[in-house]
């Protein structure tokens, strides 16, 4: 089991950008990691996933705005949103599995794929 950790929420700008942090408590380089994201009352949605190898899948509503990467060394593992839309407030939450796969789907894999969560961080657009 690891422990994820996130953090970079904040309230931003619509149009601007900014980096999400999620920290790992554990050496996770065989794990597919995640990003989330979940408004009151709406299901969890799969924002981004990277697999071991570094293969990327973005979901369609932040497909060419967003960038997940990782950095094995410290154990992080990154989200870069810009232009960023009102629609993109939620809390964000990192996930994990340790199957190394993420998906042979073009859309990231759903939450049930992973067993490890972090707390969330907010993130809120402002027009």
């Amino acid at each position: 089991q690891v422990q994820l950790a996130e953090s970079g929420g904040g309230s931003v700008q619509v149009g601007g950008s900014l980096t999400l942090s999620c920290n790992a408590s554990t050496y996770y380089t065989s794990y597919c990691m995640g990003w989330f994201r979940q408004t009151p009352g709406k299901e969890r949605e799969a924002v981004a996933s990277i697999d071991s190898d570094g293969n990327t899948i973005y979901a369609p509503s932040v497909k060419g705005r967003a960038t997940v990467s990782r950095d094995d060394a410290k154990n992080v593992l990154y989200l870069q949103l810009n232009d960023l839309k009102p629609e993109d407030t939620a809390v964000y939450y990192c996930a994990a599995d340790a199957g190394g796969f993420c998906s042979g789907s073009p859309t990231p894999p759903p939450p049930d794929w992973y067993t490890d969560w972090g707390q969330g961080t907010q993130v809120t657009v402002a027009s």
